[in-house]
């Protein structure tokens, strides 16, 4: 493997969201992620489709070791590579970890070296953390999701983007890491709880700043980011398309009168919040008048602060991602390429996502269980 955490051994047990998520961005990095699969039951139905199949993109980069947790003899394989590894993540509900006897204190006496991170919607404690729940539950709880979508139709669910993945699964990979770096110093592993109540808040620390200063108000679209303001939003072309304007600062403000050609001294009070509900109608009857191709021919790459609202499919084949290798293609399937960039320790897109069990026997090797254990381990139908 290539890039910065090249050498860095982790240990993914498999699930949903963020979890994987996380474990995407390590491997990303150069990190050796071994992933636990469940093994793979013959004739039952697989309650995870996509799993092993080029689609399922987070799953990249890693390979695949699949285990029958109810066998101890599986379990106690599972505890030697826990015992070389630098960090365990897992995204399952509070307490399952500790009933398959997999939990910190068990995994932190073989490996006191060890970074436990665990990612969940509520939390390792308090008084939901055992609920289900999704992405959009925990954002609700967080306050932000109340401040997205417009004032007269209901919050509007921010895909997974905010719950599962920022507030969750970069949450996880940032305290892991945090906690590898504590751990080479002091010598000591920990947990990690990420929680994604808890990142979905700490993505909304500028809004609530804003709040407590007072500039910032609860009622959707009346404030400066949240499509309030007649020079921060998107508007419709002549051709049904959009584009985003936010143009903030005065100056990238008047390019955009100036591109636009407006003239209207009605548009010269930019930051008088009064004038808003005014000055949008009329923006978006100019942007009418024009395709987006012709508004982008006009202000793209401009200081107006402007781009084009892409569809998935447009948005690998613009210039700008192509030019920067945004995306890549593997096995037929379109996706982000390694993010971010390094300028020595170099990152590169690794293999596809893994069947379930594909590299078992490799990985236990590399790991340095002997061939007998694996001999027995197979006769128990463990892997």
């Amino acid at each position: 493997m290539s890039g910065p955490l090249a050498g860095l051994r982790v240990i993914e047990m498999v699930g949903l969201g963020p979890c994987p998520f996380a474990a995407m961005m390590l491997a990303d990095m150069g990190a050796e992620v071994i992933r636990i699969d469940r093994k793979p039951v013959p004739g039952a139905p697989n309650p995870f489709p996509m799993l092993g199949t080029p689609f399922d993109v987070m799953a990249r980069g890693r390979r695949s070791l699949a285990l029958d947790l109810k066998q101890p003899m599986a379990r106690n394989t599972l505890i030697k590579l826990v015992s070389q590894a630098d960090v365990l993540i897992e995204g399952y509900r509070p307490g399952v970890m500790e009933r398959m006897s997999l939990g910190p204190d068990v995994c932190l006496a073989e490996n006191p070296r060890l970074v436990y991170g665990r990612v969940t919607g509520w939390g390792q404690d308090g008084p939901l953390a055992q609920a289900a729940g999704h992405d959009l539950n925990y954002v609700a709880l967080s306050g932000m999701l109340h401040a997205m979508g417009r004032q007269d139709q209901p919050p509007a669910p921010p895909l997974n983007l905010v719950g599962d993945f920022g507030g969750g699964g970069m949450l996880l990979a940032f305290g892991v890491l945090a906690a590898v770096l504590e751990a080479r110093q002091s010598g000591a592993g920990q947990v990690v709880d990420a929680a994604m109540v808890d990142g979905a808040a700490l993505l909304g620390a500028m809004v609530y700043g804003f709040r407590a200063q007072g500039s910032w108000g609860d009622q959707r679209e009346t404030n400066l980011l949240d499509g309030g303001a007649h020079f921060y939003d998107c508007y419709a072309c002549a051709d049904g398309q959009f584009v985003s304007v936010g143009a903030i600062e005065p100056q990238f403000y008047a390019l955009l009168l100036q591109h636009a050609g407006i003239d209207d001294p009605a548009f010269n009070k930019q930051m008088d919040s009064r004038n808003w509900p005014s000055l949008k109608p009329k923006l978006a009857e100019i942007f009418k008048t024009k395709t987006r191709n012709q508004w982008c021919a006009l202000m793209e790459g401009t200081d107006v602060c402007f781009a084009p609202v892409l569809t998935m499919a447009e948005a690998p084949q613009h210039h700008h991602n192509q030019a920067r290798n945004t995306f890549a293609q593997r096995q037929g399937v379109v996706q982000p390429n390694p993010a971010p960039r390094f300028s020595r320790t170099k990152t590169a897109l690794a293999e596809g996502p893994a069947t379930p069990g594909q590299h078992s026997v490799e990985v236990l090797r590399d790991w340095g269980i002997s061939d007998v254990e694996i001999a027995a381990l197979q006769g128990e139908h463990s892997i």
